[in-house]
């Protein structure tokens, strides 16, 4: 097989690739002329920089505690408080883009646009909750509040590309924001259903947990925080869909548009 957990561990080291891209990136937004770009925007970007890098450094996989590297520095905890801070304000950042480039335009999607913020938050109780108290199907809950998220930024920016009278000077991130979210959209469906299809197999596990409460928190908790289980087999990272996943949200994809995000405001 070719994903087999060799290949899978080799993978997982060349992240570190990516580490030095976001670091890269990082340093750009302070010695060049981006950093004077709209904090709103650069403060975002900086934080998703820093905290990609650390992930790429140190991956982990929530749903069973599992690591590259056996040490404090990939603790769930840890790892999971930090894409907390970076999730909330990177889609904060594309929402206050389609404001820009609305310029108050249409109502409707300004609205639209806040409320991709409030379900990135949503999506962060969620996860929090399959971490903290064990509950996989959580996860899923999540995973289909990222898919409303970028069907809304998909359709906002479809209404300004179609009926905007005033997006020309960025037009290029509107374009992008539309084929992101035509490969996207297509692929969240199907890491939907393996979430799914890996939910219904542990269905029975999760039926054996206790009830929610106090105990099972503080249980939870400290898992979150001291157990990890180092593995490079591929099925515990999520098989090719996770390796996708982490390359392109971690090392490549969302680091480079954020970079490009940034770039051209600070070129306008």
């Amino acid at each position: 097989m070719l994903l087999n957990s060799t290949t899978y561990k080799y993978f997982l080291w060349s992240l570190k690739l990516g580490a030095i891209i976001n670091i890269y990136f990082l340093l750009q937004t302070i010695e060049t002329k981006i950093a004077d770009v709209d904090p709103f925007l650069l403060i975002p970007a900086q934080i998703l920089f820093f905290v990609s890098a650390y992930r790429c450094l140190f991956p982990v996989g929530y749903v069973k505690n599992i690591v590259l590297h056996d040490t404090i520095f990939s603790s769930i905890f840890l790892t999971r408080l930090l894409a907390t801070f970076v999730e909330i304000t990177y889609i904060y950042m594309f929402s206050y883009v389609l404001r820009i480039v609305n310029v108050g335009e249409f109502f409707l999607l300004d609205m639209l646009s806040w409320i991709m913020v409030i379900q990135v938050t949503v999506s962060q109780g969620f996860v929090w909750g399959a971490i903290l108290f064990q509950r996989e199907k959580y996860y899923y809950f999540e995973e289909f509040g990222w898919a409303i998220i970028f069907a809304l930024n998909t359709f906002i920016s479809l209404i300004i590309f179609l009926y905007g009278n005033s997006y020309e000077q960025y037009k290029i991130l509107i374009q992008l924001n539309l084929i992101f979210g035509a490969l996207y959209l297509p692929w969240q469906f199907i890491h939907l259903r393996s979430i799914s299809s890996r939910v219904s197999k542990n269905k029975l596990l999760d039926n054996k947990i206790e009830k929610i409460s106090y105990e099972l928190f503080i249980i939870g908790l400290k898992k979150s925080v001291f157990y990890r289980e180092q593995t490079s087999k591929p099925d515990a990272w999520g098989g090719l869909v996770g390796l996708t996943w982490m390359l392109n949200y971690w090392a490549t994809l969302i680091p480079v548009w954020l970079y490009f995000i940034i770039y051209t405001f600070a070129s306008s």
